[in-house]
């Protein structure tokens, strides 16, 4: 076995018995790389990547291959889930060479951790042939390699990087239809999403643009926001057997996925999906919410109710192998029912994806059409798909598993317990208050200390310390959404002190951003802030939202003018390439509309909390219960509930029911 040998990641524990002479990232290796004058291969993936397994079987796991590795190079191997501050740094190396990204990700650097070449997936000839040629530059032309070294590093430090805008900043209607606007031109009409293949569920661009649909009454957003939650939930991308969405298609009708189920994704889809059923009520959009839920309980919860990262894309060694079938095995299981099944969900003899007579299971909603055709109910239709359905499950799960990456991560967590939060705010199912509950207890326990310090990994009793912004924003957030649907203010207690830390340890005044990683972490051949928002929103995107709505519940001016600070650094770029920038627009949003803040006191207030969420309030923050120490909540308590509508620092009357509270809100609310 190989350095690898003792490591904690699921994926670089894949890597154990290769022949190459993996190290995990830290001193001894990078210590070897300088004593050996040897460049360093940092690789770089996780354990659910297909395209990872594929070059490990084809490059690592060949001899002759690892030979020339171990050779010429020190050979590094990074979880990107554990490390993403070394994946950040080398991914805009590989980005700024090639155009392009995605894992595997190799770089090769110098022994001083500077990149001079870089890529993704590389076959085993191309790679042979790379090292081959990179070993002797490095020896016959050190100077360039140097040269090369020293230009690719000062690209990695500009990198996104933005200026400093001092100026305070006054924002428009006008200006968000302007990002809108040019994001328009990427809309797929036809199938939903945005361009071609492949495409991601990008949970956050459809929270944003919904939220703008609404606020705006834009009926051609609100129609492709609409377009593409159904259409992701009926493709394949969406496991209709077991609950859950896959990473993203591989085409463009989001009907074959890559087979990986990540919690992040789930859980960001939960958030999604709820806040769409308060917009525009739709039982699939409960449904989804219900699967995935389900699914994560099932699949990604452990005893003690922390959330673990991934299942693989593939089992027994083929990709999507437990997720498909052929139409004569669903006849086997189904008997008399399979006709009706494969019709609704479009299984053929031959197959509908590459692999021959194999079937992704999807639906085109065409529901009503076959019931006819069958001369069946509606309702009798769905009764015999369900129970087909729950036949398949119990089938399935005698297959031999995907892998599970039991990783669990402080950043992924915080996701899975907002969605959790979310989904009781817009279903009011006690079941998922306490799930949330369970894992917030779990989180504080076992992965903050007294100081407010993250351990952005559980493993037990020996925690690294070790943690990134998007550790401390993404649980931020999470308590923040936990105290909305508690009103115990512990949570927001400790959202505060997670704030305040990573103030002092991440933030830099001078560039008004926060870095991604602390002071008192390792520090890499740059230090680089996460601004554009991706599958997953910039960690500076959710700290400015975080601390916005801190400057509101505790009437404290820092949080609020550092919010305002970091959304006025981005702003400028925000119009050519809004996709990039969703979190940041709805927080732009906020700013345009305005900020509710409703309290609501006294003895009946969960009863006046759960009948205002019916109502879709997206630029809301709540608060109340019978006691508490916030300052919009002074002087408040009385013998009977009242609600109090406040924004920019002025409160209306308080009233004494929610239909004359909405009353006082200035939107499109039918009561």
């Amino acid at each position: 076995m190989n350095h690898l040998a003792k490591s904690t990641s699921p994926y670089l524990l894949q890597h154990a018995n290769n022949p190459v002479d993996w190290y995990p990232w830290g001193t001894e290796a990078l210590q070897k790389a300088k004593d050996e004058n040897k460049l360093i291969i940092v690789s770089v993936g996780y354990s659910a990547c297909h395209w990872c397994h594929v070059m490990e079987h084809e490059s690592f796991e060949d001899e002759q291959v690892a030979a020339v590795m171990n050779e010429f190079f020190v050979c590094i191997k990074v979880d990107r889930e554990e490390r993403p501050d070394i994946d950040q740094i080398y991914m805009s190396a590989v980005q700024l060479m090639t155009g392009r990204g995605g894992w595997p990700m190799n770089c090769i650097c110098l022994p001083d951790q500077r990149p001079i070449y870089g890529g993704t997936y590389f076959r085993k000839n191309d790679w042979v042939s790379l090292l081959f040629n990179l070993a002797d530059f490095y020896k016959q032309k050190p100077v360039e390699a140097e040269e090369y070294a020293v230009k690719l590093t000062d690209g990695i430090k500009q990198y996104e990087s933005i200026g400093f805008v001092k100026e305070p900043a006054e924002y428009s209607k006008a200006d968000i239809q302007l990002i809108v606007e040019n994001w328009k031109r990427y809309f797929d009409p036809e199938e939903g999403g945005m361009g071609n293949a492949p495409k991601f569920p990008m949970p956050n661009n459809w929270q944003f643009l919904m939220r703008y649909a609404y606020l705006m009454n834009d009926a051609e957003v609100a129609q492709n926001v609409t377009l593409t939650l159904r259409k992701m939930a009926y493709g394949g991308i969406y496991d209709h057997i077991g609950g859950g969405f896959a990473r993203y298609s591989v085409d463009k009708v989001w009907h074959v996925p890559h087979f990986e189920k990540m919690l992040y994704d789930n859980a960001q889809l939960i958030t999604l999906y709820s806040e769409a059923h308060t917009w525009k009520t739709n039982q699939l959009y409960k449904q989804v919410v219900d699967e995935i839920i389900t699914f994560v309980l099932r699949e990604l919860t452990s005893p003690d109710y922390g959330f673990y990262s991934a299942l693989d894309a593939d089992s027994e060694g083929v990709e999507g192998k437990f997720y498909t079938f052929t139409k004569s095995e669903l006849e086997e299981i189904l008997g008399e029912d399979a006709e009706i099944f494969c019709a609704y969900y479009n299984v053929t003899d031959e197959g509908n994806w590459e692999e021959e007579h194999t079937n992704v299971l999807f639906r085109k909603g065409k529901e009503l059409n076959l019931a006819n055709k069958l001369g069946l109910p509606l309702e009798a239709l769905a009764e015999r798909i369900e129970s087909s359905r729950q036949k398949i499950f119990n089938t399935r799960s005698q297959r031999i598993r995907p892998g599970l990456d039991n990783k669990i991560l402080a950043s992924w967590n915080g996701l899975m317990l907002k969605g959790l939060c979310e989904a009781y705010r817009a279903f009011n199912n006690p079941k998922c208050l306490d799930i949330a509950l369970k894992n917030a207890a779990f989180i504080l326990e076992n992965m903050i200390d007294e100081e407010g310090r993250i351990s952005r990994i559980y493993k037990g009793e020996n925690n690294d310390q070790i943690a990134f912004l998007d550790d401390y924003a993404n649980l931020a957030e999470a308590f923040i959404a936990l105290y909305e649907v508690t009103f115990d203010e512990k949570w927001l207690d400790n959202a505060q002190v997670l704030a305040d830390y990573a103030i002092v340890h991440f933030y830099d005044e001078g560039q008004g951003l926060f870095y991604y990683t602390g002071d008192e972490d390792e520090q890499l051949i740059a230090r680089k802030s996460e601004i554009m928002d991706g599958v997953i929103p910039a960690s500076n995107s959710v700290m400015a939202f975080n601390l916005k709505k801190l400057g509101l519940f505790l009437a404290d001016d820092e949080y609020s003018d550092i919010s305002a600070q970091l959304l006025r650094n981005v702003a400028p770029h925000m119009a050519k390439y809004g996709s990039a920038y969703s979190n940041w627009t709805s927080l732009m949003l906020d700013e345009v509309f305005g900020t509710y803040e409703i309290a609501i006191t006294g003895e009946d207030y969960e009863n006046f909390r759960t009948e205002l969420e019916k109502n879709y309030i997206p630029n809301k923050i709540i608060l109340g219960g019978v006691k508490g120490s916030l300052p919009l909540l002074q002087e408040r308590f009385g013998d009977t509930t009242r609600v109090f509508i406040c924004r920019d620092k002025t409160c209306s009357l308080p009233v004494d029911n929610i239909t004359n509270a909405l009353k006082q809100i200035n939107h499109n609310i039918i009561l």
